[in-house]
C-alpha cells in the first residue's frame, strides 16, 4: 500500500470514529433528556379532637405502722373514687395501677425516720375515657380533694390527663388524596416554569403521618392538648418530558 493509500485509509478509519461518537453522544443526551425527573411534597392537614384520655392520678399516705398508713390510703382512695363519681366517672373508668410500700427506715440506714411516718403508701390510679371535655375538667378541680385530706404526689406523674386522637385511619385516604395534588399542583409550577410538561411518576413515598398539638406551646407537654393537628406528608418523583 502506497503513502496516499495509507493516509486515505488512516483518514476514513477516523472519520468513522468520529462519527460513531458522535453519534453515542447524541444517544446518551437525548436518554437524559427522555428520563428527566422533578421531585415535589404535597401536604395536607386537617384538625381533630382528641378521642380518648387519660388521667393518671397518684397520692400518698404514712403512717408509724403499715396498719396506720393502710387505713389512711384506703380512705383517700375512697375519696378520689367519690369525686371522680360525682364528676361522672364510673367504677369502669378507674383503675388501680400499682401500690408502693416504702419503709423509711431501711432508707435512713437505720435511724428514726419522722415521727410517724416510718412507712409511706404511694397508690397509682388511672382514670380512661373517650369524654376528654369532662376528663379535662374533673382535672381543673382536683384541688376540691386537697379538702378531704388526699395528698398527691409532689412528681411528674401526677401532670394532669393526656389526651390521644385514634382516628387518624378514617382520614388517612382523603388526606392522602389532597397531599398527592398537591404534590401534582407543585410539580406542574415546577415544569411550566422550566418549560416542559410533567409524565407519569416514577416514585411515590407516603412519608410520616404526623399527630401534633394544633397550637404549638413552647416548654408544654403537647398530648396535654385535647385539639390536635393531623399532618400527612408524601414525596413524588414525576417523569419530565418535552
Amino acid at each position: 500500500m502506497t503513502s496516499l493509500s495509507r493516509i486515505l485509509a488512516g483518514a476514513l478509519v477516523g472519520l468513522g470514529v468520529a462519527s460513531g461518537g458522535y453519534l453515542a453522544g447524541e444517544s446518551l443526551v437525548k436518554s437524559r433528556l427522555g428520563f428527566r425527573t422533578v421531585t415535589v411534597k404535597g401536604l395536607a392537614e386537617r384538625e381533630a379532637k382528641a378521642d380518648l384520655g387519660f388521667w393518671p392520678v397518684r397520692f400518698v399516705t404514712s403512717g408509724s405502722t403499715l396498719e396506720e398508713a393502710r387505713s389512711k390510703l384506703e380512705e383517700s382512695e375512697k375519696s378520689v373514687k367519690a369525686f371522680l363519681s360525682q364528676n361522672g366517672f364510673t367504677d369502669g373508668d378507674m383503675q388501680v395501677q400499682n401500690i408502693q410500700v416504702e419503709d423509711r427506715i431501711a432508707n435512713y440506714n437505720g435511724q428514726e425516720p419522722p415521727a410517724g411516718s416510718r412507712f409511706v403508701l404511694t397508690e397509682d390510679l388511672l382514670v380512661k375515657s373517650a369524654e376528654v371535655d369532662k376528663l379535662a375538667s374533673a382535672a381543673r378541680m382536683i384541688g376540691d380533694l386537697l379538702k378531704s385530706g388526699v395528698v398527691f404526689s409532689a412528681d411528674a406523674y401526677n401532670a394532669g390527663p393526656s389526651f390521644i386522637f385514634t382516628g387518624v385511619n378514617a382520614l388517612k385516604g382523603e388526606m392522602l388524596t389532597e397531599a398527592t395534588k398537591r404534590a401534582k399542583e407543585a410539580a406542574d409550577k415546577f415544569a411550566v416554569e422550566s418549560g416542559a410538561k410533567v409524565g407519569d411518576i416514577q416514585n411515590a413515598n407516603q412519608g410520616i403521618i404526623e399527630i401534633n398539638p394544633a397550637v404549638e406551646i413552647p416548654n408544654d407537654r403537647p398530648e396535654k392538648q385535647i385539639m390536635k393537628k393531623v399532618r400527612v406528608v408524601t414525596t413524588i418523583t414525576y417523569f419530565l418530558k418535552d
